[in-house]
């Protein structure tokens, strides 16, 4: 495999894993960056552009990260409440009235970002037009009864998170949560991320192709078998699991333009590695340039516990922040200081504040992990005896 890209001295065994997750982890287009107080350590890339292609993977090619999107998202309403614009012990319904409906109006902006609002799910699943338009996401949640009491638990909120973020920011600010991404954080920081992909970035062909793969039968015993209570609620389509999921559908096509134009903050951010290393470094500190995103206090905001324990829609233990996963054997990070956000399939981003290390993984080959993919918990455990 012919892998592109720098690693400092002592980071080489990040470049090894790198290597082994192409030759025995079933890897075909990938990239991983590293910041380390605030400096780039590693940036590698390798494999082809399209999962089913020939063309190569270049030093600039983005991808489709999923959930991984949702830890670049959550900057956006920690950085308004930053800024004295957003209150998250207000309630949900002192900025968007409509949210009050069906039981909801004790609702906090703090219970969206952890994951606790009780509306993971909706009681009919809006089709790809409908969730990319704006308005009837937005209007779904708004409507749906809570599952649970709002605040007295937690589920992974896997699609509807698009529309409870993207609503309240823009209720707040008068701009859309892509707008604010692009022109508060990304343009100043220089990344190569969006949440909703500009049609000139489109017209560069940047963006690599994503499809589903199987893990090969060299990875052996790190293929991923899940647990069968989860395996279940999976395959049950009445579950809350399966229905989180389903919010969407039938699933769009991720490599449709409609698609990456349209702003999903749950799961349709497109970047490079090297992007999200740096996001997550700008958030515990100065990068290269002197840029940062977050003060020491919001810092503290993403990384202290909100949730944890049994995960409703997850069927795990999950861990969460204010918008972020914390380290746990579900989703496996640094250490127990990390926050950050895996993307089903494979992608990973987070922050380690204790070690001053902002990783981004990305990848174009899609496995059936949730939160802990083999090839990204390789790197991380090779980032981790480089330290």
């Amino acid at each position: 495999m012919d892998i592109q890209g720098v690693v400092a001295e002592g980071f080489e065994p990040v470049r090894d894993a790198f290597v082994r997750n192409f030759e025995v982890l079933g890897d075909r287009g990938a990239a991983v960056a590293v910041y380390r107080d605030g400096r780039k350590v590693v940036d590698l890339w390798g494999g082809t552009r399209d999962a089913d292609g020939t063309e190569p993977w270049t030093e600039d090619t983005a991808q489709v990260v999923r959930s991984a999107t949702k830890g670049v998202a959550a900057a956006v309403p920690l950085l308004l409440h930053q800024r004295g614009l957003l209150d998250l012990d207000a309630p949900v319904g002192s900025y968007w009235p409509e949210f009050k409906a069906g039981g909801k109006e004790k609702t906090l902006v703090r219970d969206l970002l952890a994951h606790r609002a009780g509306i993971p799910a909706l009681d009919r699943g809006l089709t790809a037009a409908e969730a990319a338009d704006g308005v009837s996401g937005p209007r779904a949640v708004a409507a749906q009864q809570p599952f649970w009491e709002p605040g007295t638990g937690h589920g992974y909120h896997a699609q509807t998170y698009s529309w409870l973020l993207s609503e309240l920011v823009l209720r707040v600010t008068g701009r859309t949560l892509g707008s604010v991404l692009a022109e508060d954080i990304a343009e100043p920081l220089g990344l190569d991320f969006w949440i909703g992909l500009p049609e000139s970035q489109a017209e560069a062909g940047r963006v690599g192709r994503v499809a589903p793969v199987e893990p090969p039968e060299s990875a052996g015993t790190l293929r991923t078998r899940p647990r069968r209570n989860v395996s279940e609620a999976y395959a049950d389509p009445g579950s809350l699991t399966r229905r989180a999921f389903a919010a969407i559908d039938p699933l769009p096509d991720e490599n449709a333009p409609a698609y990456r134009a349209a702003e999903l903050p749950a799961s349709n951010g497109i970047g490079t590695a090297r992007a999200l290393a740096r996001f997550y470094g700008a958030t515990i500190g100065v990068v290269e340039d002197g840029a940062r995103i977050f003060t020491p206090a919001t810092t503290g905001l993403a990384a202290r516990e909100h949730s944890s324990g049994p995960d409703r829609v997850l069927v795990v233990n999950t861990r969460f922040g204010a918008g972020y996963m914390l380290h746990g054997p579900a989703s496996p990070l640094l250490s127990p200081a990390s926050f950050g956000h895996p993307g089903r399939g494979g992608s990973l981003a987070f922050a380690d504040p204790d070690a001053g290390i902002g990783f981004g993984y990305v990848t174009n080959a899609l496995a059936k992990s949730v939160t802990a993919d083999p090839r990204a918990q390789a790197l991380v455990r090779a980032l981790r005896s480089a330290l």
